[in-house]
């Protein structure tokens, strides 16, 4: 039946993934739209048993995989490439970083830049810290850093370095479900398979989702302290409606056109930002603040990776670090494929080195920049950032520019390069879920692609008119579980493939089974033979 239906609407997909992905999207829309306050209500008590029961399970995974990551790198696997031994990156290490992280968390960082550190400094997470004194600053900066530095990669690396090794080493095409081949066997290529993919797509589209109503918060208040334009529901719908069609614009050009140089363009915009704030900031306390937070950082890092709250049961863990944990986890599938498609090539120690250390270096200074001089700002008290964080964090970036010479230039600057975020950000999760929902035989088609970037406008929308930014942090804590449990089931599947391939089994005997002499062999289904030859 979906076959028929696949065909009557002129469409290229594996009908099982597409139909399933997309018909619970749209029973989520039409449900959240008329029953607002009964979804955010769901969502609310699920958080919550979330956080309570298995917050626990979040902070031991991503830290496990961490090490998990970091053991491969420096161990004999390392020298693995994505590809052939002979083969090298298709792009240069510049493209290849600022491609990973404006899809990555370019977004987030010009939400959360200013407002996490002076939430922190104003409402220390610690007990027995004052609030607003230097420890308080310190642990702000600390905490920040924390959760953008090398936890949130890790959550974008794994799924990047096995589909990478899977599609590249093996060809394996190029879905989450592939990576489970060594577990599942030629399940993975049927209904078991297609339920790996499903979740993947659901991820993608509500971790998406979120940042573009993060995104479109931020956006709106933006504009308001530019043109006076209302923060409403409706202006916020219609911001989305706006963005949508400049990602779907981007998502028809393609990776290389659209993606590449809107990415390249926007860090170029988003490093004269960072050199216009330390040009007029303080901007030795910046550099000495850098410094110190970096050695912060490390020093708190062993525990913190650990921390979880046993000993003091507040509502913070859930609002902050599981929030971050589940949304990023939800941005996995997309942000894995996407940094996979970018880094043929590259050898396993350069991979994980790359993704974890470039974009963290990078946090590092983004939060140096603003994060102090937010904090430098409120303790003069130039501007009652703290206050006005509290009511919206939507504002922080604004209302901090105000105590910067050119405020409404340096403003503008920021909303322009909210947009290209937002639609970086939109369009190679579009490209990803394409990819997700057909064959690798099967040519991507323009209306589906830009069907998945309306579906995430949709969303978007539906989430921010149910409940605003507690919605978007509700659901996203939630739906973020069963991918956090497909990770450790990834990085189980990497590390045997990796083991058989060291030991100098071909291709063909790693997807039979013969590199696993403790598991059965397994057959290849027919129409997908053509992909692991």
């Amino acid at each position: 039946m979906l076959e028929r239906l696949q065909r009557r609407l002129g469409l290229q997909t594996i009908p099982g993934v597409f139909f399933t992905s997309a018909g619970m999207a749209v029973l989520f829309v039409i449900f959240a739209i008329p029953f607002d306050a009964e979804v955010s209500g769901f969502f609310g008590v699920l958080t919550g048993w979330v956080a309570r029961n298995l917050g626990w399970f979040y902070i031991l995974s991503v830290t496990s995989l961490l090490l998990f990551l970091l053991a491969l790198a420096v161990s004999r696997y390392g020298a693995i490439r994505l590809g052939s031994d002979d083969s090298r990156p298709d792009y240069s290490n510049l493209t290849w970083f600022t491609m990973l992280f404006a899809a990555g968390i370019g977004t987030i960082l010009m939400f959360w830049g200013v407002a996490e550190p002076i939430s922190h400094f104003s409402a220390p997470p610690f007990a027995g810290v004052r609030a607003g004194s230097e420890q308080a600053a310190s642990d702000a900066m600390t905490v920040s850093l924390y959760h953008f530095g090398l936890h949130t990669w890790t959550i974008f690396a794994m799924p990047g370095l096995a589909i990478g090794y899977f599609a590249y080493r093996h060809n394996l095409p190029m879905r989450i479900s592939s990576l489970f081949y060594p577990i599942l066997g030629d399940r993975a290529f049927g209904p078991w398979g297609w339920a790996v993919d499903v979740i993947a797509v659901l991820g993608t589209l509500f971790g998406v989702a979120t940042s573009l109503g993060l995104g479109t918060l931020q956006l709106n208040s933006g504009l308001s302290y530019l043109f006076g334009i209302p923060s409403t529901g409706m202006v916020q719908v219609l911001l989305i409606a706006v963005i949508a069609c400049i990602a779907a614009t981007s998502v028809a050009l393609g990776l290389d056109k659209g993606v590449r140089r809107l990415s390249q363009l926007n860090i170029l915009l988003a490093v004269l930002l960072v050199l216009f704030v330390v040009v007029f900031g303080p901007t030795v306390h910046i550099a000495e603040g850098m410094v110190q937070s970096v050695g912060d950082y490390l020093d708190a890092l062993p525990w913190l990776a650990f921390w979880t709250e046993s000993f003091r049961e507040t509502d913070w863990q859930r609002q902050w670090t599981l929030f971050y944990w589940a949304w990023t986890i939800s941005w996995a599938p997309y942000v894995g494929i996407f940094i996979a498609r970018i880094s043929r090539g590259r050898t396993i120690r350069e991979f994980v080195a790359g993704v974890l250390f470039a974009p963290t270096a990078f946090t590092v200074v983004w939060f140096g920049v603003f994060g102090l001089s937010a904090i430098n700002v409120e303790m003069n008290g130039q501007v009652a950032l703290a206050e006005q964080v509290q009511q919206d964090p939507s504002v922080a970036i604004f209302a901090f520019l105000e105590a910067f010479p050119l405020a409404e230039l340096a403003s503008l600057l920021s909303v322009v390069i909210i947009i290209i975020f937002f639609t970086t950000s939109s369009d190679s999760a579009s490209l990803v879920i394409d990819l997700l929902t057909r064959r690798e035989d099967q040519p991507s088609l323009i209306r589906q692609r830009i069907f998945w970037a309306a579906a995430q406008g949709v969303i978007a929308a539906s989430l921010l008119l149910a409940g605003g930014l507690d919605a978007l942090q509700n659901v996203i804590t939630s739906l973020g579980l069963p991918f956090c449990v497909l990770l450790l089931f990834m990085a189980v599947a990497l590390f045997r493939a990796l083991r058989a391939d060291y030991r100098g089994y071909s291709v063909s005997e790693l997807v039979q089974g013969r590199a696993f002499p403790e598991v059965e062999a397994v057959t290849v289904p027919k129409e997908e033979n053509q992909d692991v030859q």
